[in-house]
């Protein structure tokens, strides 16, 4: 059953049961049918741009800052019907700190360790930062959904160890240093077009996908204006809904085809400044950000 809506916007029960348990879902936030559309416009980049010929590979472009280089991954972060939900939970100015795909696809063995978003994000433990995730095709257990821990948010960033495992898809491939029992792990399944929130200190990870589908998901981080980058010398944002009167990012506009020079030029400049504090203690020889060092 779908989290209920008033007028496509969340209930005051609905924001107080975010912040009780760290996460909200399902949410019925565009129709089946536009997300199928959306999946297939995303399958048509990777199909003409596989082998361009881009500076990096088109996997770093999918799960690193998509929204600097990809006019559809802007479009998604920037959908009224999502930003109607966001509002509820953060308020009705927001900046769009990143939008990823991640994908699984059929039969393997990918996974995303148990972890906390803002771990290595130089944000500190903020309540001002919300994960979007919106199923493309269907996120059952099969196929590797999310699994949530409730309560988890009230936490502050725990320990975590970096693996850089090659079937991590992590940024480090890091997994935090708690014990997470199975009965403790809330699968958060999602059919095209459905969203969950969860808080940037809920502890999630999910498991590989055993299907013959692939399980896509994209996923935007938006902050407030409040929020700023407290390890790195600058940081890059861009505005989704309402105002910046802060100005502790660098606000940058959306692309206006996909890969253009200027863009690209946009998305290195960007990853280069992210990767010195999001892989600050490691050597990262591996990983979305090796390059950029």
């Amino acid at each position: 059953m779908c989290v209920p809506l008033i007028d496509g916007r969340l209930s005051e029960v609905e924001k107080a049961r975010y912040w009780e348990d760290g996460y909200l879902f399902p949410i019925q936030a565009i129709p089946p049918e536009k997300a199928r559309a959306w999946r297939s416009e995303l399958e048509t980049i990777e199909h003409d741009w596989l082998d361009a010929g881009l500076p990096l590979p088109l996997t770093i472009y999918k799960r690193v800052n998509a929204n600097c280089v990809l006019p559809l991954a802007h479009r998604i972060g920037t959908d009224p019907a999502i930003l109607d939900i966001v509002e509820g939970i953060l308020g009705p100015d927001l900046l769009i700190y990143g939008v990823e795909f991640f994908i699984k696809e059929p039969r393997t063995k990918h996974k995303v360790t148990m972890h906390q978003d803002l771990t290595y994000w130089g944000l500190g433990a903020i309540d001002g930062m919300v994960t979007m995730w919106l199923a493309l095709s269907p996120a059952t257990r099969a196929s590797g959904c999310m699994e949530f821990v409730r309560g988890s948010h009230l936490n502050p960033i725990l320990p975590h160890e970096d693996t850089f495992a090659e079937d991590n898809l992590l940024s480090r491939g890091q997994e935090v240093k708690v014990d997470v029992a199975p009965e403790d792990r809330v699968p958060i399944e999602l059919m095209p077009g459905q969203i969950s929130l969860h808080h940037g200190l809920t502890i999630h990870g999910s498991g590989p996908n055993t299907t013959d589908d692939r399980r896509i998901g994209a996923v935007v981080r938006y902050v407030n204006p409040e929020i700023a980058q407290l390890v790195g010398d600058k940081d890059y944002a861009m505005l989704a809904r309402g105002a910046d009167r802060v100005g502790n990012f660098i606000n940058y506009a959306p692309p206006t085809a996909n890969f253009t020079p200027a863009s690209l030029a946009l998305y290195e400049e960007i990853r280069s400044a992210q990767a010195k504090f999001l892989m600050k203690g490691t050597s990262n020889t591996k990983g979305l950000y090796a390059e950029a060092r």
